[in-house]
């Protein structure tokens, strides 16, 4: 395989995946409208976008092993397929969460809302936004909006507590059925893991462009305590 085609293969890579993230935004969307309308219809859209996310995936990771087989790409090259097929994995766990949301909508145990959403419309907005940002930070190799998804995810988990401690306390105080009160802890629940799998993808970039892997379970190398040295990715 010539050096061109593995570029463009690579460019195919790419727009693969960048469908997939289109279709998880999408489903995202759908899976939360179909929630805050009770629209069983809705929620059967989001069963078919998670179908279509699933052949995605495995056309991007057959083409990353023909990709490896063919090419036997080394250093960065090697990076940029082995985190093209990591990435179609978050993508795909991204899609199964919009699902579980769409299933609780299947599920609900209430013919309508004690009170208009609002909180969980727009946390969805945020990871929406989280998702396309996670992959155009793979595509462009964006080490610094990579790293910013990391705020995103604050601002998420933040969002993710409000929802949590409204919900608790309208169940405490009777205006809520603790059974339907789960179900909107379970739907922000799904909604922040989804943001916690963009993070993902940027620490891949990170991956990616560096050659080093961030540290886990804690703070972007740029925020860590004390922090106003150079961090270990740029070192």
């Amino acid at each position: 395989m010539s050096r061109t085609r593995f570029v463009n293969e690579l460019a195919i890579l790419h727009d693969k995946l960048g469908e997939m993230a289109m279709l998880a935004k999408d489903a995202i969307e759908v899976a939360v409208e179909s929630l805050e309308d009770l629209d069983l219809q809705k929620a059967h859209q989001v069963f078919a976008l998670d179908r279509q996310m699933f052949d995605l995936q495995i056309e991007v990771e057959n083409r990353c092993l023909d990709l490896i087989a063919l090419q036997t790409p080394v250093a960065r090259d090697l990076r940029r397929v082995g985190t093209a097929f990591k990435v179609v994995t978050d993508l795909d766990r991204i899609g199964r969460y919009a699902t579980d949301i769409a299933e609780t909508t299947v599920k609900f145990p209430e013919q309508h809302h004690f009170k208009r959403l609002v909180s969980i419309p727009h946390m969805a907005d945020f990871t929406v936004s989280m998702v396309e940002k996670a992959v155009k930070a793979l595509v462009t190799e964006d080490l610094a909006l990579a790293k910013g998804l990391y705020d995103d995810d604050e601002a998420v988990d933040s969002l993710y507590d409000e929802i949590y401690r409204e919900v608790v306390t309208h169940m405490m105080d009777g205006s809520l059925r603790v059974v339907t009160g789960a179900n909107y802890i379970l739907v922000a629940r799904y909604l922040e893991r989804i943001a916690d799998h963009s993070v993902n993808i940027g620490d891949r970039v990170v991956y990616l462009v560096t050659g080093k892997r961030p540290s886990r379970g804690g703070p972007p190398p740029a925020k860590a305590a004390g922090a106003a040295q150079p961090t270990g990715e740029e070192e």
